[in-house]
């Protein structure tokens, strides 16, 4: 049965690149990450704020009985696919994604504590944090660069959006996660821990 690892933050708060750099520290078929970001519903289901903006950080914005029925098969030993989610950025065509089960299992997003039935699964539940400062400089390079979205766009979900969903959904939970990973300078001794640590719970699986 797969090792489950719940990792969230707030937006900005570098889950991402901590994910990469720990799953560069494993073969392929070691470990298969799955993200809450790939189970967003069609913009037009999306609900808007009472500015008429589209408000992607809230639950209802994602098919979570999916991305629950998706991780129930990854720990069954069932591999996944699913469409790749594009965040509207019509210069991207979107991917067939393949997701592997394997002994290690990250599910990344959000909402991965704020849902009770994803919550109850986990194995290990780990909170990368960083100042708001250092999230909103990322969100900013993330959404101008990666996903086409204007300066003002950005700013305006950050404050309306963003920020309030980190708040209700996310850091509330900080008392309830096993790890808390600090990033506002760097997560290097943090992804050290992480490494080490699921490095031995493969090495006890192979004897």
């Amino acid at each position: 049965m797969s090792l489950l690892i719940g990792i969230s933050g707030g937006s900005g708060s570098g889950k991402t690149s901590f994910i990469n750099e720990l799953c560069a520290q494993f073969d392929k078929d070691q470990i298969c990450v799955i993200s809450q970001d790939d189970y967003y519903r069609n913009r037009r289901d999306i609900a808007t704020d009472d500015n008429g903006i589209t408000n992607f950080d809230v639950p209802d914005a994602f098919h979570l009985d999916e991305f629950e029925r998706d991780i129930k098969l990854l720990k069954a030993g069932v591999e996944v696919k699913r469409l790749e989610y594009t965040f509207n950025n019509s210069e991207k065509d979107p991917r067939m994604l393949v997701f592997p089960p394997a002994p290690i299992v990250v599910i990344e997003g959000l909402f991965v504590f704020h849902l009770k039935e994803i919550f109850d699964q986990l194995d290990l539940k780990v909170l990368i944090n960083a100042k708001m400062s250092d999230k909103i400089i990322r969100r900013i390079h993330r959404d101008r660069i990666e996903r086409n979205y204007p300066l003002e766009d950005v700013l305006y979900r950050y404050q309306n959006h963003v920020l309030p969903a980190f708040e209700k959904y996310i850091y509330p939970h900080k008392d309830e996660v096993d790890v808390i990973i600090n990033n506002s300078k760097n997560y290097s001794m943090g992804l050290k821990i992480m490494v080490g640590f699921l490095k031995n719970h493969l090495s006890f699986l192979d004897r």
